[in-house]
């Protein structure tokens, strides 16, 4: 699914996915640079992200696969 990854003023990281019209804002991140690896939002969702060079600029639009809902 595209999701489009952004960085507040506050320095806060969020996920928007636009077919679900959602935005939230990412909680954890399963690697520090957050590219090739498992981010957590804030309603439970686990996204796996892309392979992206550190230093990426955002936002950015990415194809990252949804590994969990949160409702398990």
């Amino acid at each position: 699914m595209k999701v489009m990854i952004r960085k507040a003023a506050n320095g806060t990281l969020s996920a928007y996915v636009p077919k679900k019209d959602l935005e939230e804002p990412i909680v954890s991140m399963e690697r520090p640079e957050m590219w090739g690896g498992t981010v957590t939002l804030a309603n439970g969702w686990q996204l796996a992200l892309p392979e992206m060079a550190e230093g990426t600029s955002l936002p950015i639009t990415v194809e990252a696969k949804r590994t969990s809902s949160g409702d398990e």
